[in-house]
């Protein structure tokens, strides 16, 4: 099903959040395709019979504030919420149960569709100190599969279908040669999380969304068979920051020195060793002169592709995306690869200036311009396999 109409109009989607819900004007959003709203939490698609669609915002007062035509999508999930995904992933029935609640869900709201945010099936999201992954990989990595098939099958072939992946590989332990094939059939496009590439459970600095590490997770996917054209890469909005280690070697090299301990071993609890903040929220008080630093010193790191700076008074490694390393990263990513689109976390996260979001929609432009003639691309329709009886399971393609 992973297609799209033609290299001119390649996909511009954003995340509109309720923790940052501010959309600048009209003439700063022209250009964008597709706003999933987030999150609407999955636990609520397993309940009997949902009688209300918790959002900060309806449907139509998102969309009124986009041009006409652009599609409005109801993300479901986040980064912490994985048990109502893994519950109702467990049986046809329960799989069935949860796509009809989604299709009613669609209805009721309006949005043109969904985007799955179950981002670590089989394991390595925030529980996996809990919920092992040995304990999860072999029934998640078989019904994951199935679940997006019956939410396709339910939403039915018009409706979008997206879903949120990982971006680093030793997370893609759900998205594999073998199980790609049955997760694309079912998907409009993947939105690649190329972002939190460093986290809290690295011991050495990186960047977090750079050019190399960025690049590494769109040939993973590319190599499994997802065409260019299902994959939208991932920009963030935001700032991270890690504790390093005193003697971790920092001072020879900022990039790749040794961290601080930032995760309990035995409850992979955050140790406030790390964070993160958007543009659009106020610098916490304690970060704010090494941060000023940050932004007056920092570089630009040549070979992993990726703005940082190194506070050799406070330890601190600081990551993130300027505008000028988000011009960079485009052509060496998206236009080398040929990619669907583009997509970013989050809208009003880029407040009040949105410079990252100018400076991506520039070059959306340029992207879209080198392509002024359309360059129509064979869309297959998307399978709608008949339902099976209640009383068996859908036949293991894998």
């Amino acid at each position: 099903m992973l297609a799209v109409a033609s290299l001119a109009s390649a996909r511009y989607m954003m995340y509109l959040t309720g923790q940052h819900q501010i959309i600048p004007e009209p003439e700063m959003v022209s250009e964008i395709t597709h706003v999933a709203i987030a999150f609407m939490q999955s636990s609520l698609f397993n309940r009997k019979s949902p009688s209300d669609w918790p959002l900060f915002a309806t449907v139509e007062e998102v969309r009124s504030k986009f041009p006409e035509g652009t599609k409005i999508m109801i993300a479901i999930g986040g980064w912490g919420d994985t048990e109502g995904f893994a519950k109702a992933s467990t049986t046809v029935n329960t799989r069935r149960h949860f796509a009809k609640n989604v299709k009613a869900m669609v209805d009721a709201t309006g949005a043109d569709g969904v985007d799955i945010d179950w981002e670590y099936p089989c394991g390595n999201g925030e529980d996996y100190k809990r919920h092992t992954n040995y304990d999860r990989k072999g029934k998640e990595y078989r019904n994951y599969p199935k679940l997006l098939t019956d939410i396709r099958y339910a939403l039915g072939r018009y409706a979008i279908l997206s879903a949120a992946v990982p971006g680093l590989r030793r997370d893609m332990i759900a998205f594999t040669k073998q199980t790609l094939p049955a997760i694309s059939r079912s998907l409009n496009f993947f939105n690649v999380m190329t972002y939190d590439l460093m986290n809290r459970r690295d011991n050495v600095t990186k960047h977090h969304t750079g050019v190399e590490l960025s690049l590494d997770g769109i040939n993973a996917y590319l190599e499994a068979g997802v065409p260019p054209q299902g994959i939208n890469l991932g920009f963030a909005f935001y700032v991270k920051w890690f504790r390093t280690d005193p003697n971790g070697g920092c001072e020879e090299n900022p990039i790749g020195c040794k961290t601080v301990l930032m995760e309990d071993p035995r409850t992979g609890a955050d140790l406030g060793q790390c964070g993160a903040f958007a543009w659009d929220d106020r610098v916490p008080k304690e970060l704010a002169f090494s941060f000023r630093l940050a932004q007056r010193d920092g570089k630009y790191d040549e070979v992993g592709g990726g703005f940082y700076y190194w506070d050799s008074e406070e330890n601190i490694f600081w990551t993130w995306d300027t505008p000028e390393a988000i011009a960079r990263k485009f052509p060496l990513i998206v236009k080398e690869k040929g990619l669907g689109g583009v997509f970013a976390w989050g809208l009003g996260e880029d407040g009040p200036e949105f410079n990252h979001l100018k400076a991506l929609t520039e070059e959306v432009k340029v992207y879209k311009g080198v392509h002024p003639d359309p360059v129509v691309v064979e869309v297959p329709e998307p399978e709608l396999p008949e339902p099976e009886d209640d009383l068996h399971d859908y036949k293991d393609e894998l």
